[in-house]
């Protein structure tokens, strides 16, 4: 049975761009409140005037996700604004296209800090208000389909990503009993502001490497509003994974049957990327 989205509220990381900001946008349509953080508070205020002009609610808290206090934060927001809430989207996210032996120890410890321990700082915290509150809810982390696989120069993202999988996973059936919903995302290449600021670090680092986008074929390239239609039905029909390919999944499936193949495509890419970066 589908579910129903009007009047629940929900809590979106990453909300002022690209899926975030597409999913918090479909979310009102759907008659849902917010409560959107980013660090860029001009554009979250932009969208929840937006929200609100159109006869939705919205409610922004500007931050870092990283800062050890931005959980809370956000939970205590929608419990003074709404009453409480039903869905957290914990989307936040940033990589780069560098290889590993071009990061030094603080910059993969940051993404660690921005893509996995917040986002589970937050499902942690949102899980145990539910819990205590003894209310049933839906937690959706945003990984990738790079959580099933990797790419040259982008191992340390992939690893953030396939580990927020497994927690999620994992964190579903621990909260099974209490009518609490878990999900990831895996989007595969979208057309966001991500793979502009993958690359700015990476020309910033003097990285080799080309932006994703130039060489994904277009079959495998998709918009943030497609990612967020798949997010609004996962909410009205939970699954455990939310995939906008199946051709991308089922592949995943035998890049892991087959490590062979894997290999095969990592080394064709890696030969690409460095050709492009002697260019």
């Amino acid at each position: 049975m589908s579910r129903t989205l009007r009047n629940r509220v929900a809590v979106v990381t990453g909300a002022s761009s690209g899926i975030g900001m597409a999913t918090a946008r479909l979310m009102a349509r759907e008659g849902m409140k917010l409560v959107l953080t980013a660090r860029r508070e001009e554009r979250l205020r932009a969208i929840a005037q937006e929200i609100e002009a159109a006869g939705g609610g919205a409610e922004i808290v500007a931050g870092d996700v990283a800062d050890p206090a931005m959980a809370a934060r956000l939970l205590d927001a929608a419990e003074r604004r709404f009453g409480g809430f039903d869905v957290v989207f914990a989307n936040a996210g940033y990589g780069t296209e560098r290889g590993l032996l071009e990061l030094d120890a603080d910059a993969v410890r940051r993404m660690f800090e921005v893509n996995f321990f917040s986002s589970v700082d937050l499902l942690r915290l949102a899980a145990q208000r539910l819990i205590g509150a003894k209310h049933r809810g839906h937690l959706l982390l945003c990984s990738s389909a790079l959580a099933k696989f990797t790419l040259p120069y982008f191992g340390v993202y992939a690893a953030t990503k396939a580990a927020q999988a497994m927690v999620a996973r994992s964190l579903r059936f621990e909260l099974e009993p209490y009518g609490i919903e878990v999900s990831t995302v895996h989007p595969i290449t979208t057309v966001t502001e991500f793979f502009d600021q993958a690359q700015m670090q990476a020309v910033r680092g003097h990285s080799s490497g080309t932006r994703v986008p130039q060489h994904a074929p277009r079959l495998f390239v998709q918009t943030p509003e497609r990612v967020a239609r798949a997010i609004i039905r996962c909410l009205k029909r939970p699954t455990s994974e939310v995939w906008t390919s199946h051709t991308v999944r089922l592949s995943s499936g035998l890049m892991t049957a087959f490590p062979w193949l894997l290999d095969a495509i990592l080394r064709r890419e890696a030969r690409r990327t460095r050709t492009h970066s002697k260019s």
